[in-house]
């Protein structure tokens, strides 16, 4: 009897390999912010993991989506082209050229100085299509209508002035509303890179988010991206802390404390513990204890590094952490 089960386990597996290959049937955006240096992918599917196969970018260079019959190839392959000066639509030709898959394939990219171009394969499942403009590039397939993109791109276009994540966050919410993918919910990501972005600096990811298998992706990457902004504020405002530019490292960290109120209780007791710090290293000492005493007050676990911490020598913490 199990050997019975394994073969037909294997035959049943071989079905599904040999069959028609899983698309990410997907909508998606991709877009630059030249003011800021920032570039950023927002994407949802009806498809496991769409994060780890649509979105590519890299700071000063330029964002690409690849989905439909993805290949990913293209997210490599298409920023070195524009690395090397290429511009979209000619790294586009470039990618399609040689690809005998380019009729299923689907396309966004966008350079660092906001050039945009975005494909449909005549292949792709219906329906799909994008649109492009200065600043960006949004595409879907498998959608409910031509409304999903119409709405990507209103969303994006009215959210201008807010941070990059913001506006992708805006149009991908936007045209979920509108219908989204035709065969439900899945997955979500939302990427921005800029230069020196990452923590310490060491890498360009300032904000690097994904929902592989959720039942409400959007939701859920909606609250980690404001997470994601919390945390990209206070990792600038720590890396300035860290180069001793203390005075630009108070304003960036009660940024994040506001919005560490408004988006991350979670985290509130951290964020308090840093902005003591930069207080310290501002000079003020008073508002510092205070801070301190509230981060103990949210987290008590830190009360141990407190006391411990160099970087608040000189406050009288006996006084107040008891």
């Amino acid at each position: 009897m199990r050997r019975i089960l394994v073969g037909l386990a294997l035959l049943l597996f071989a079905t599904v390999a040999v069959g028609e290959p899983r698309k990410p049937a997907t909508f998606s955006i991709v877009a630059a912010d030249p003011e800021s240096g920032e570039l950023g992918i927002a994407v949802a599917s009806r498809f496991f993991s769409v994060g780890s196969v649509v979105p590519w970018a890299k700071a000063g260079v330029g964002a690409v989506a690849t989905q439909s019959n993805a290949n990913t190839t293209y997210g490599v392959r298409g920023l070195n082209l524009l690395e090397r000066g290429a511009l979209p639509k000619e790294v586009l030709d470039a990618l399609l050229r040689k690809d005998d898959g380019r009729d299923g394939r689907q396309v966004g990219i966008v350079s660092a100085d906001g050039k945009g171009v975005t494909y449909t394969g005549k292949e792709c499942t219906s329906w799909a299509g994008g649109r492009s403009g200065p600043g960006y590039a949004v595409q879907g397939n498998i959608l409910t209508g031509e409304a999903v993109v119409v709405a990507l791109e209103k969303g994006f276009l009215e959210s201008k002035g807010k941070p990059l994540a913001e506006r992708l966050l805006a149009a991908l919410i936007a045209g979920d509303a509108a219908g989204g993918d035709s065969r439900g919910h899945q997955s979500a990501a939302l990427l921005v890179v800029r230069e020196g972005g990452g923590f310490n600096g060491f890498t360009d990811r300032a904000i690097d988010v994904r929902v592989d298998d959720h039942a409400d992706p959007i939701g859920e990457i909606a609250r980690l991206t404001r997470l994601g902004l919390v945390n990209d504020t206070w990792n600038r405002a720590w890396a300035a802390f860290t180069q001793k530019h203390y005075a630009d490292a108070l304003p960036l960290q009660q940024q994040a404390l506001a919005l560490a109120e408004k988006h991350a209780t979670g985290m509130l007791g951290e964020v308090v513990y840093d902005y003591a710090v930069i207080l310290k290293a501002n000079g003020r000492n008073d508002e510092a204890l205070a801070a301190v005493q509230r981060a103990v007050g949210l987290n008590p676990k830190l009360k141990v590094q407190a006391l411990r911490d160099k970087d608040l020598e000189g406050l009288q913490l006996s006084m107040v952490l008891k």
